[in-house]
């Protein structure tokens, strides 16, 4: 087995970090920068984060790369920086992974490109996988336990990353970001990320849920996956509480006990690995160490439960434009470049 496999094998359930993002803007960053950059021009800052995760708990820590790819980092004149910028991201995390006495294992995160797959864009599936490869390519020599493609919204970009994935040895992770009416921005519902796991050319070894618009939209995808596909190993990595624009900042609602909360429910619905995205702290992801260290397995929620127990869903399912694009044969959708945290 893999190192994911053996440290998920011994303890049941593992707990992955917080926000990168959110949590760098804190720190200085300034919108528009490529956090990527900082893992060579603000190393100390990167590693702070990634302490912060690792003295909360952390079993799984992901690497600053998400945008690290060369259609996002050719916006900051980077492209030509993809393998050293990844391999940085990768030796900071495991600098900090060192520092502990247990297993803390280093998740070499991978975001969407950035650009529409053709017919809809001009990026050709044929390039997308080599993007995808020259990332990972960076990311295995660097030393990372797991492949870790996150937030991805589009079936073509899911299985370009999956076969760029099938050249190196290391566990596949994905991960999509159903923020749109229960679905991805380009129409894929969670039971239809379970339903593609047959349909890459590398199999993940887990599946699920991260960012989003809010926990509870969050676990209504994550109890979708677990009921359609029981056996599979699945990831929830939600938002902290829901998102609310005050003036020019967008602010997380989520509280530590909130977290807390959100963290049994997800463990009740079958995930096994849970953490936090934008706006989760090292204080949040304390809280849900905690939960997941005391949890005592209860029933299964139903998404009544969720709701009155996480909140509200911010974006509910819409079932007649369901219907209606199944009438018509459709599923897409207008794409947006987001990032995670």
């Amino acid at each position: 087995m893999s190192k994911f496999e053996d440290l998920l094998a011994q303890k049941g359930a593992l707990l992955a970090d917080g926000a990168t993002g959110t949590n760098l803007f804190d720190m200085g960053l300034v919108s528009g920068d490529a956090p990527e950059l900082w893992n060579t021009d603000e190393p100390e800052k990167i590693k702070a984060l990634h302490q912060s995760f690792v003295d909360a708990g952390s079993d799984i820590i992901l690497t600053n790369t998400f945008g690290c790819n060369r259609h996002r980092l050719k916006l900051h004149n980077a492209e030509g920086r993809v393998r050293e910028l990844n391999m940085a991201g990768v030796a900071l995390a495991r600098e900090v992974a060192a520092t502990v006495d247990r297993e803390v294992l280093i998740g070499g995160s991978i975001g969407p490109t950035g650009e529409l797959f053709q017919p809809l864009g001009a990026l050709s599936y044929e390039d997308g996988v080599a993007a995808f490869k020259e990332q990972m390519a960076g990311l295995v020599e660097g030393g990372a336990d797991i492949l870790w493609v996150e937030t991805m919204s589009a079936v073509e970009e899911m299985k370009a990353a999956a076969e760029a994935a099938q050249d190196f040895d290391l566990p596949l992770v994905i991960t999509a970001s159903f923020d749109t009416a229960g679905k991805t921005m380009m129409g894929l519902s969670p039971t239809g990320l379970g339903d593609l796991q047959s349909q890459f050319a590398c199999t993940p070894v887990a599946i699920g849920s991260n960012c989003g618009v809010g926990a509870s939209d969050l676990l209504a995808a994550i109890i979708d996956i677990t009921e359609a596909y029981p056996e599979a190993i699945v990831v929830a990595k939600a938002n902290c509480g829901i998102p609310q624009i005050r003036g020019d900042e967008v602010v997380y609602t989520g509280t530590p006990e909130l977290m807390a909360k959100y963290t049994h429910k997800a463990l009740d619905a079958g995930a096994r690995i849970i953490g936090g995205c934008c706006g989760t702290s090292p204080v949040h992801l304390a809280a849900m160490r905690a939960a997941l260290d005391n949890h005592t397995a209860g029933l299964r929620p139903t998404l009544d439960q969720v709701i009155a127990e996480i909140g509200p869903l911010v974006s509910p399912p819409n079932k007649a434009a369901d219907a209606a694009r199944a009438e018509d044969g459709e599923g897409g959708g207008r794409r947006r470049g987001r990032r995670r945290g």
